[in-house]
């Protein structure tokens, strides 16, 4: 029987409020877009209109693969972060709203800058360092990441968002210490992998079967990268810039005694939309070695 891109949305949007899928409206509706090739804009315009055979036998596809765990960013290859579209691949993570407070916060002190040098490390997708840049027209910005896949990505995104006169991205490793070819920052931000390695099994299976154990794995306790970061790249940062770092539920404690321990000061520490520690940020200040 025929059915209206309406009905269909309306249909799969059913089924995902079943399964307590949290997003639904959301990924009901880029699941018809990705297979049926419209906009949103589109979507809505042809709502009445009924849906080719071939289209919504695809759109059922999509859905039974999402929900036999694989998430729809994967499924479609791209994603929207703080308003910018993003090519996705399973070599990066998936941006997370949670990740836009870190990138709110990053904006609104390098807005304050005459003409400020940003690091992304860890950068995956590029996500945050591309929404700074977006944000703060004088900035520069440098995306850091290890994975060539992710490095990959990472540049397809730099230019989809037209950025690539004030954006590169290299090869690095967030746990070695850094080249002084890189020269200094005014502002580093790191959503560091930060997944305790015992954890990772029990983690959803869309995210421990599909996103890359790369970035999530942190090490025994977590910490591995916070205490690389703080110890071997204050070196790039300039005394009296920023560090700002994502944390995992129950770390901003752990997080702040370590940039205390090696020379940043007034340190904060601000909540995602769920009240959540999910942001730690200070100032260099002077060695304290």
């Amino acid at each position: 029987m025929a059915i209206t891109y309406n009905n269909l949305y309306m249909d799969i949007r059913q089924i995902f409020r079943a399964r307590d899928i949290e997003a639904a409206t959301l990924e009901a509706r880029e699941l018809v877009c990705y297979a049926s090739g419209k906009s949103r804009e589109e979507l809505s315009r042809d709502a009445r209109l009924y849906v080719p055979r071939e289209v919504e036998e695809r759109t059922r596809e999509l859905v039974a693969r999402h929900l036999a765990g694989e998430p729809v960013a994967y499924l479609i290859g791209e994603w929207e972060f703080y308003g910018l579209p993003l090519d996705i691949s399973e070599s990066v993570l998936i941006p997370r709203t949670d990740t836009e407070v870190l990138a709110e916060q990053a904006i609104a002190y390098v807005k304050t800058l005459e003409k400020p040098r940003v690091l992304d490390l860890c950068a995956g997708s590029g996500c945050v360092g591309l929404a700074i840049a977006s944000q703060a027209e004088r900035s520069t910005v440098v995306l850091g990441e290890i994975s060539e896949g992710a490095i990959r990505v990472c540049r397809q995104n730099i230019r989809r968002n037209g950025l690539t006169a004030r954006v590169i991205a290299i090869q690095t490793d967030a746990l070695a210490k850094p080249s002084v070819n890189l020269g200094e920052f005014d502002c580093i931000v790191c959503n560091p992998p930060y997944i305790p390695s015992g954890d990772i099994a029990g983690l959803d299976v869309s995210v421990r079967d599909y996103e890359p154990r790369l970035a999530l794995d942190g090490g025994e306790d977590g910490l591995d990268f916070y205490r690389a970061v703080c110890d071997k790249w204050r070196q790039s940062l300039r005394t009296g810039g920023r560090l700002y770092f994502e944390v995992g539920i129950g770390q901003a404690d752990d997080v702040l005694r370590l940039m205390r321990s090696v020379g940043f000061g007034d340190i904060q520490v601000i909540p995602d939309t769920g009240g959540i520690p999910r942001v730690v940020f200070g100032t260099l200040c002077e060695s304290v070695f």
